[in-house]
């Protein structure tokens, strides 16, 4: 595990051993690591070890692979062929430039959808909003961001407009490993973000091309109503005992790849 920033998550392992039971323990395991990586005890780019941290905690590797795959699919992890799972680094400049590529488009797609848009497709986006709201209940950040960038892509659609629906086909998969859509570190009130949503979809129901416009852009921005917490956190200092951690450990250092966005 990592050199320089996983000895209070090497600590924490053996803290929790004994919590975990038979039941759930892989839901125990995803909130351990997820932890982990948002606390910073699991670095960017650190190599994620299921053997080890099923060694360490005292349960079979299955639970840790569920859990580490989970992690994965809510872009916190990545596999490398052949190298294992490492801790995913996003630029902050990288996401900042795919924001400002979504802001105008987002913007675009909600003013030509409030001109035309359907009873039948504002039906379909009430739905994703539903499917939002019973991830929150499940705490599924994977469930919730599949609703999310499955809402913005149905927008695009709905604009009429094809050559802006392909625009968004090309440069979604790159916002959502970016994070600059729905992105699963936000430190904020998933329910709200659920309900923004929803107040969005008001909007297109209203047929107001421009108040639908300027939300939506904001929205894309990280200008909405829904704050996130890391905004005010200041960065968390490392001890000296962190630096003196030994090298082996239950995650390995990869070549360096790339910080995190909020989950719009």
């Amino acid at each position: 595990m990592a050199s320089h920033a996983s000895g209070g998550f090497v600590s924490t392992l053996a803290t929790n051993k004994d919590r975990f039971r038979k039941t759930l323990i892989s839901d125990q395991v995803y909130e351990l690591l997820r932890q982990a990586v948002v606390e910073g005890d699991l670095a960017p780019n650190d190599r994620v070890v299921e053997s080890e941290i099923a060694r360490r905690l005292g349960v079979s590797q299955a639970p840790v692979r569920e859990a580490v795959k989970r992690l994965a699919r809510e872009g916190l992890l990545t596999h490398v062929p052949r190298r294992g799972h490492f801790v995913v680094e996003i630029s902050s400049k990288d996401a900042e430039y795919a924001r400002q590529v979504r802001e105008p488009l987002e913007g675009l797609a909600a003013r030509l959808a409030a001109e035309h848009i359907t009873e039948e497709q504002l039906a379909e986006l009430d739905a994703l909003v539903e499917r939002m709201h019973e991830a929150v209940a499940a705490n599924d950040v994977s469930g919730f961001r599949d609703a999310d960038i499955g809402f913005h892509t149905l927008v695009s659609q709905f604009a009429g407009n094809p050559f802006l629906a392909r625009m968004w086909e090309v440069i979604e998969p790159s916002l959502r490993t970016l994070r600059a859509i729905s992105d699963p570190l936000f430190d904020g009130d998933w329910c709200a973000m659920a309900d923004e949503h929803g107040r969005l979809v008001g909007l297109l129901r209203a047929g107001d091309p421009g108040r639908a416009a300027e939300a939506f852009a904001d929205h894309a921005a990280g200008r909405g109503p829904v704050p996130d917490a890391r905004q005010t956190k200041k960065p968390r200092e490392k001890t000296a005992a962190k630096k003196t951690v030994p090298r082996k450990t239950a995650a390995k250092k990869a070549a360096p790849r790339k910080t995190a966005a909020k989950p719009n």
